[in-house]
């Protein structure tokens, strides 16, 4: 989720290798794909352009490719059920794995500030983009001293209590209502918060998973043998290979 393609934070240099690396039966796409609030026909890399066609080549090889909307591509919410080969477009989405429920949405529609204060929430987006522009300015500095990069954003979403009380009652309320409707776990994007946990609320129990971003964590939620584990991208990794 939240790979913000089209915007100066998005990484999809390090998206592409992590893409490459993996041969997925089912690829879920939850939401802020494609930041079409932020869009300029003027920047659009060519590693961006990449990403989206070995998305397409796995969708003409038959590999299933759910996409679903998120509030920076909320422009495709309109085209909720389009299907194409093995590419569907959809506002929310159940997964069955092995007799369990996944229930995977977005998570804005939770988001107070997306409900009542859409601008102040585009207005964010710009200034949170700057604060991306500065913090590659700082890490280029950094590895040029020798020092590993930073995540200034990250820092300070991590140091002001308001955010972290956000994130609380945002995982809270997306666990309360996956209990309610008998889902065996809850999946989101949005916030940027990479997370797998358990929430307990009335004797009841949820698991509760973020797939986090392509921006600040690099992270995304992988199934193996029914078994869920949060991937973070390594650099180290994938300079083993080009060596």
């Amino acid at each position: 989720s939240d790979i913000h393609l089209g915007t100066y934070g998005c990484h999809a240099k390090e998206l592409l290798q992590y893409l490459k690396s993996v041969k997925p039966k089912t690829l879920v796409l939850n939401g802020d794909i494609i930041d079409i609030w932020q869009f300029k026909k003027r920047y659009w890399p060519a590693n961006h352009m990449l990403v989206v066609k070995h998305i397409l080549g796995w969708v003409a090889k038959g590999v299933k490719v759910i996409y679903i909307t998120g509030n920076h591509d909320e422009m495709l919410r309109k085209f909720a059920g389009f299907k194409m080969g093995s590419l569907r477009i959809e506002n929310k989405y159940v997964l069955e794995i092995d007799g369990e429920r996944v229930w995977l949405f977005h998570g804005d529609v939770f988001d107070v500030t997306m409900q009542h204060a859409k601008w102040l929430t585009r207005f964010g987006s710009v200034g949170y983009d700057l604060l991306i522009l500065l913090n590659r300015a700082v890490n280029h500095a950094s590895k040029r001293l020798g020092h590993g990069p930073i995540s200034i954003s990250k820092r300070i979403k991590n140091s002001v209590k308001t955010a972290v009380k956000f994130i609380n009652a945002f995982e809270s309320t997306v666990a309360e209502i996956g209990i309610r409707n008998g889902y065996n776990y809850v999946i989101c994007g949005h916030i940027h918060h990479p997370e797998i946990k358990e929430i307990i609320q009335d004797g009841a129990s949820i698991q509760y998973m973020n797939s986090g971003d392509w921006i600040e964590n690099l992270s995304a939620l992988e199934c193996h043998q029914g078994k869920w584990q949060l991937y973070f991208y390594d650099e180290q990794h994938y300079n083993q290979f080009e060596a």
